[in-house]
């Protein structure tokens, strides 16, 4: 069998398949993209994946289309697919061979930022190549000028670690040793950073797998006509869900609290949503320029957060593939916030594409106000502490979440990730164990939801303990200054807080964002926002006072306040 060959496409000699039978392959496909994803969990090294679960996994047509993705990441789902589109404009899928792998990570060629590294594989059946397989893993370092690299001081994507441009990792099955040797000695954690990078290959090697058995068992062709249903019919049934939302535009505004350089300065995020017939249009004219510090967001960032507000907005049971995204188109002004200009830095990416999500959703509460919940307090504090330990280098990151905004119905939801992002904080013991920290305090911060008739969601408190001298951080937060507002007579969720208590009694502050040092004493204290409040209070059922009470959700003077 030749190893190369050009990718199949259906032709009207094929027979078109069954529902059944598309229906049964589209939940083979689903089991496929989560196995792929339980490799990659359980296969990486660094505990910001295997107890944070940050990175995600799925599969795509040859010409680049989702057609189906694990229960992971919606940022990094929806920026594989322009990923994808560098990787396969660069080496074309009839150049392709079996065997091979490409490795991607460049914000302004197609990724998302550069701790996200794409790895992505052509699967052959029949001698042609009927898919991609692709994973994306946030590496704990990549270099650049801070432990973890996501320095919130940034002012130029040099700074924020090594660019991988669409490059050949594996060729027929061999590695790429120079590619591997730029990356090991570019990087503060190599042993873990390939790890995880073999946790990537690992990841879609199981995928493709299974798919080269699906094909054995329905003909490859038949299986890309499959492929092809499924995107159809997933572009027919979201036309006729916006079809059936009311039409017009709608328009919101939020803030970031500031861009880690200029901190007295806050950023706007502005969207109006256009929905028009069976199409929906995203225009951020009235956004913030591009930033000094390292919010801004490129163009694949963008469309993975419209494509998640669709996704969140239309029937959870429609297939979750790239038919769904035919129906999106954007407006990103050149050089704002939301498409800057190289070499802008681009790491704390995720704090702006969450507010842009969170941007839409309010937008549509106008025309949706019994589906749509209030703000979320919507922030993911990104931090890494990184230095040098018992003569060994250590990294290690930490995610902290806030809580979610109420809804018609039931109260927000407590400490969850929101709005594009899907991880989990690091236990107490996968800290301690990779850094010279103690974690004094976990706990729900009390009073920190919106009231209103339902209560917004609490944030939580964590409580670091420095035990070593030379510890640097990076700290990234967010609501500092801009709460989760309630809607429909609810109120504003609790702002962030974070602080640092010296070892000499001292109290530093920190504005919302900020890289520093940390010695032995010293104590980090990170309070992370709560969600909106929906509804008035005066509205809300006594028993549901009385049980937040006693759940230690809410105290009595605030309750008695209230």
């Amino acid at each position: 069998m030749n190893s190369r060959a050009e990718f199949i496409v259906p032709d009207q000699h094929t027979a078109r398949p069954d529902p059944i039978t598309v229906e049964v392959v589209r939940n083979k496909l689903d089991g496929i993209a989560n196995e792929m994803e339980l490799t990659l969990l359980r296969s990486s090294f660094s505990p910001i994946v295997k107890e944070g679960l940050d990175a995600s996994a799925g599969m795509f047509t040859a010409d680049g289309s989702a057609i189906a993705t694990a229960c992971a990441i919606p940022a990094h789902l929806g920026s594989l697919v322009p990923a994808i589109a560098q990787i396969i404009s660069t080496f074309p899928v009839h150049e392709m061979h079996d065997g091979d792998a490409y490795i991607l990570n460049d914000p302004y060629l197609g990724g998302s930022h550069l701790p996200d590294i794409a790895v992505v594989m052509p699967v052959f059946a029949e001698g042609r190549v009927v898919a991609l397989t692709a994973a994306v893993t946030h590496h704990q370092d990549v270099g650049g000028m801070t432990a973890g690299s996501v320095p919130t001081n940034s002012t130029e994507i040099f700074q924020e670690g090594i660019r991988i441009p669409p490059l050949k990792l594996l060729d027929r099955g061999a590695y790429n040793e120079t590619l591997i040797a730029l990356l090991r000695r570019n990087v503060r954690v190599p042993d873990m950073f390939m790890g995880d990078l073999n946790a990537e290959i690992a990841a879609c090697k199981v995928g493709a797998r299974r798919i080269q058995e699906a094909a054995g068992a329905y003909g490859a062709q038949q299986l890309c006509a499959i492929f092809d249903d499924l995107l159809d019919r997933s572009e027919l049934l979201t036309r006729q869900a916006l079809r059936a939302l009311p039409q017009g535009t709608f328009v919101a505004v939020d803030y970031l609290d500031n861009d880690g350089v200029d901190l007295d300065k806050p950023v706007r995020v502005q969207v109006a949503v256009t929905i028009r017939g069976d199409s929906i249009h995203f225009d951020f004219e009235g956004t913030s320029p591009q930033t000094r510090g390292p919010i801004n967001c490129v163009p694949s960032v963008m469309q993975s957060t419209a494509f998640y507000a669709v996704r969140a907005l239309t029937d959870p049971d429609i297939p979750n593939n790239g038919g769904c995204q035919r129906v999106i188109s954007l407006s990103l002004p050149e050089g704002s916030l939301v498409n800057p200009t190289e070499p802008a830095p681009v790491n704390a990416r995720s704090a702006t594409m969450k507010r842009v999500a969170g941007c839409i959703i309010a937008a549509l509460a106008q025309a949706l106000p019994e589906r749509v919940p209030a703000p979320s307090g919507s922030e993911l504090v990104v931090m890494a502490f990184g230095g040098i330990h018992q003569g060994r280098r250590f990294v290690v990151g930490d995610l902290v979440a806030a809580g979610s905004g109420a809804a018609l119905g039931h109260d927000g939801v407590d400490v969850i990730e929101t709005d594009m992002t899907n991880c989990m904080n690091l236990p107490a013991e996968a800290m301690e164990l990779e850094a010279p920290i103690r974690i004094r305090q976990v706990a729900l911060r009390k009073d920190s939801g919106g009231a209103g008739q339902y209560r917004g969601g609490l944030g939580t408190v964590r409580e670091y303990e420095i035990l070593a001298d030379g510890v640097s951080l990076s700290h990234r937060g967010e609501r500092h200054f801009h709460p989760a507002q309630g809607i429909f007579g609810g109120e504003a969720g609790a702002a962030a807080h974070s602080w640092i208590a010296r070892r000499d009694g001292s109290v530093e502050t920190i504005r919302s964002k900020a890289v520093t040092t940390l010695h032995a004493g010293d104590r980090l204290v990170v309070e992370t926002a709560g969600g909106g409040g929906y509804g008035p209070l005066a509205k809300r059922e006594a028993a549901a006072v009385r049980d937040d009470i006693a759940n230690g959700k809410v105290s009595p003077r605030q309750a008695a306040a209230a």
